[in-house]
Parts: structure tokens; C-alpha cells; sequence
């Protein structure tokens, strides 16, 4: 299945290599979760990170279904 996942600000790091723009595409098995994919991408564990899918906070055992939007963002301070 066919998840797109979008990387913001330093997150942009850990964006595979060869690929452009804020997100990339990528296939991964039916039951694959948030974390799965934070794994497979390559974050860090001390790498913290805001996680959302279609819009909505996502928990890292989250199951993805295709066609899923992961977003990723580092913690946000501010006031």
C-alpha cells in the first residue's frame, strides 16, 4: 500500500535520499503503523516528533491503510 509522508522543518533531514520536495511516497506492508514508518524512514528514537495522519494527532501505533497522509513535525514551543 501507498502512504505519503510529508517532513517539516529540521524533520526535512530524515527525507530518503534522491527525493525532492516536502513528502515522499512510499509502499509499505498491509498493518504497518506510525511508528513503522518513522523506523523505516530512519528517525532517530531521541528524535522526537508530532505526528499526525490526514489531519488528525496520530499515536505512533497507529495502523496506516493506503493512501494514508503521514505528516511529521518537531515539537513546536512558542508564546
Amino acid at each position: 500500500m501507498k502512504v505519503e509522508v510529508h517532513f517539516f522543518a529540521t524533520l526535512s533531514l530524515y527525507r530518503p535520499e534522491g527525493t525532492d520536495g516536502d513528502g515522499v511516497t512510499v509502499d509499505v506492508p498491509e498493518g504497518t503503523s506510525v511508528r513503522d514508518v518513522i523506523l523505516m524512514l530512519r528517525i532517530p528514537p531521541g528524535v522526537e516528533c508530532l505526528r499526525v495522519v490526514n489531519g488528525l494527532d496520530a499515536s505512533p501505533d497507529q495502523s496506516l491503510v493506503d493512501g494514508d497522509v503521514l505528516s511529521l513535525f518537531p515539537p513546536l514551543a512558542g508564546g
